[in-house]
């Protein structure tokens, strides 16, 4: 059965990580994954935004899908519903990403085994921002 990694490596994920491709990224403002991103954008990390039904985020280019994007991505941090995430590990699969980061409320075995299995750490249904403002605060 799947685990979280602790709050240490948590901790280390986000010390260490610059680029978050977040997948189902928003533009209204009522939603989650714009205020998160905007959080981590603040915060000093690259956000790029994936999304295949609009074409810019913030005046950033959104890409398709993770595996379009140049580079290495640190984290892809999924905004999609559980039954979505199977296909995004199989797309992120073979692009390098270090971690796979599914938004509290998002949880799929199948996709943290296919995440585990390309070499990747994988968190599932915790929010990046609020464990983000818990390293922080050392919480």
């Amino acid at each position: 059965m799947f685990s979280n990694p602790d709050t240490e490596q948590i901790r280390e994920i986000l010390g260490t990580a610059k680029r978050i491709a977040v997948v189902g990224i928003s533009n209204r403002a009522d939603r989650a994954s714009r205020y998160v991103s905007e959080y981590m954008q603040r915060e000093g990390y690259e956000v790029i935004p994936v999304n295949p039904e609009i074409s810019e985020w913030q005046g950033i280019p959104t890409y398709k899908s993770v595996s379009e994007i140049p580079g290495l991505v640190d984290i892809v941090d999924v905004f999609r519903r559980s039954t979505a995430t199977v296909a995004v590990a199989g797309d992120v699969a073979g692009t390098g990403a270090k971690v796979l980061w599914l938004q509290e409320g998002i949880y799929n075995e199948e996709t943290a085994r296919i995440a585990q299995y390309a070499g990747m750490t994988v968190v599932m249904d915790k929010c990046i921002m609020v464990e983000h403002k818990g390293m922080k605060l050392g919480l």
